[in-house]
């Protein structure tokens, strides 16, 4: 039997079976224990001193105690509270990005997913390089600037060589005003040697989604292929970080297992990287098992409605403050709003899970990784963001000013990150207005822009912002940043 140990290299050690079930049962017995909840809700509230924001968070056994409260009066705290830290550490800025699937080619069997080798039904298409710049070029004209490419795991159609060559094809093309100025990676485990050339190929994220922190069930969904090694995908986020990534996003699969379990081990993994790495996750993303073409989400037991769902989002913002939240259009409208105020800072608009779908007039359904509920154009994402008070950002600046790791994590922890953040959203905003928007979201964006830019609390960096934003109006410059 292992031992739990955060700074363990070991997967049994860091998600420990026996640590994950007494904290399920400690938080159990503790559920209607107020003046330990009242203890706990006011060790994560946000303080600012000196104009420097210090957010605790909470240890995952913290965590699970308000995960498992159902008094009505606490959820509603939990939630205001989930929503004063979503403002302290990311202000109304909402960043956008779009997934683009290069290949379903795939070697393994999982049970969730309609890419597994034994489906005769899904057609298999891998993107060319001519292909990938047809796709880029029509995302480039939506107006995105931030994509997360994705591949099926197979060491013949997907290797590591064709990875790499996709992503200096993405990033040489330069279209009109367009260029992808992040691309972010979300690709099978593999080797510190491969996570090396990610690295080297300046990747921005690498993403990497357990499904399930129970090795029982991860065995019995993951039964065929290099997926189904339990030790070898747990540990990836290690091997990449020894790699020289800075930047890595965490995620399980709700809806496959015991969704507390699932909360628990993910919290716990974020722990595990900041004991060992002094870094902890840079994005935590909250995917739900949804239908595709030979899946069936009812087939498994851990499914779970809105509100549970909404409550893991301000559960998890609550115990790692500083980390970026990732919704997807998997989720609809209603359920992107609510996550929105919760803790969600980044979403996507536009999407298309199949391969080669950007290109196409009509939505192609046959070779989608899962359903898509919101449908929607990125303009019309754009246009009901503002409404809702956000700003929509494009901004890249952080990754690219070489603040990632533990020079994005000291400047996030401690609230100064805004200083940077806020004026960058308001110019990437100007460059969609001026060359992306509709005439009706173009106009409700300028007043924005030019509301929100007095918003800057700096003087000088007020001042140096309008410049710029003027220059992107009336000089035809881009890509500015601070």
């Amino acid at each position: 039997m292992s031992t739990y140990d955060p700074k363990s290299l070991h997967a049994d050690d860091f998600i420990n079976h026996e640590e994950i079930m007494d904290t399920l049962e400690y938080a159990k017995k503790n559920k209607n224990n107020f003046a330990l909840i009242d203890e706990i809700l006011n060790k994560a509230k946000p303080v600012r001193s000196g104009g420097v924001l210090s957010c605790k968070g909470l240890t995952h056994r913290e965590a699970a105690v308000l995960l498992e409260c159902d008094d009505p009066e606490k959820i509603r705290q939990m939630i205001e509270l989930a929503e004063e830290i979503k403002q302290e550490f990311y202000g109304n800025r909402i960043v956008l990005f779009a997934p683009l699937y290069l290949s379903n080619y795939c070697v393994n069997g999982c049970l969730y997913c309609p890419y597994h080798l034994k489906n005769k039904t899904i057609p298999r298409k891998k993107l060319t390089q001519d292909e990938i710049r047809a796709e880029v070029i029509a995302l480039q004209d939506m107006g995105h600037k931030r994509l997360a490419i994705e591949a099926g795991e197979d060491p013949i159609n997907n290797p590591i060589e064709y990875i790499l060559e996709s992503i200096k094809t993405i990033y040489d093309i330069k279209h009109k005003n367009g260029a992808i100025r992040r691309i972010n990676v979300n690709i099978a485990a593999t080797s510190v040697e491969e996570y090396k050339m990610l690295h080297d190929a300046e990747i921005g994220t690498y993403i990497l989604f357990q499904e399930t922190y129970d090795r029982k069930g991860y065995e019995e969904l993951h039964p065929t292929g290099p997926k189904s090694n339990y030790e070898y995908h747990t540990e990836a986020m290690d091997r990449a970080m020894q790699g020289g990534i800075d930047d890595v996003g965490l995620g399980v699969l709700f809806g496959l297992e015991k969704y507390k379990y699932e909360f628990v081990g993910l919290l716990m993994h974020a722990e595990h990287l900041e004991a060992v790495h002094g870094v902890g996750p840079h994005t935590i993303s909250v995917p739900r098992v949804k239908k595709a073409d030979d899946i069936d989400p009812s087939a498994f037991e851990g499914g779970i409605d809105d509100e549970i769902f909404t409550k893991i989002i301000a559960c998890i913002r609550i115990a790692v403050p500083y980390t970026g939240m990732i919704i997807s259009t998997r989720e609809s409208e209603d359920v992107r709003k609510k996550a929105l105020a919760m803790g969600i800072s980044q979403i996507s608009g536009g999407s298309r899970t199949s391969v080669g779908g950007y290109t196409e007039d009509e939505r192609p359904h046959d070779t989608e990784q899962f359903d898509v509920s919101d449908q929607r154009s990125l303009d019309e994402v754009i246009d009901w963001l503002i409404d809702l008070g956000y700003i929509p950002s494009f901004c890249t600046a952080c990754y690219r000013e070489g603040r990632t790791g533990d020079r994005f994590m000291s400047l996030c922890k401690s609230g100064q990150i805004s200083n940077c953040c806020h004026p960058n959203a308001l110019m990437t905003l100007t460059e969609y207005m001026m060359d992306y928007a509709s005439p009706s979201v173009k106009e409700k964006g300028m007043a924005l822009i030019r509301s929100e830019l007095e918003n800057i609390p700096n003087v000088q960096v007020r001042g140096v912002a309008k410049l710029h934003i003027e220059e992107i109006m009336n000089n035809g410059k881009r890509d500015f940043r601070f």
